[in-house]
């Protein structure tokens, strides 16, 4: 598993807020710290999301997760919890495209 800025402590927090847990209904999310460290890679990049690395998936689907998970307040949660560290109190992630002509 590639961990980028996750530490385990903070996983721990988090990880009973995120859907696809074995006590939901449906698939479950067995991938769900790989992802929470690709958006949490795309915020500090800066990187769009068509730029993000094979190793970490399809872009498409990884930003159609992104915006589900958005729709019913998942990030609210994830980084109202992770707020309480210094490192990611500021974290802003915008799915929106600016093009400048």
């Amino acid at each position: 598993m590639v961990r980028l800025n996750l530490r385990d402590d903070q996983w721990e927090r988090i990880q009973h807020r995120l859907p696809g847990k074995a006590s939901d209904r449906g698939r479950t999310g067995r991938d769900n710290r790989l992802f929470v460290e690709v958006i949490l890679w795309l915020a500090r990049s800066g990187a769009p999301w068509r730029e993000l690395p094979a190793a970490f998936g399809n872009w498409n689907s990884g930003y159609q997760r992104f915006a589900r998970w958005h729709k019913h307040g998942v990030w609210s949660e994830v980084f109202e919890a992770l707020a309480k560290d210094s490192d990611v109190e500021e974290v802003v992630i915008d799915s929106t495209v600016i093009r400048a002509r």
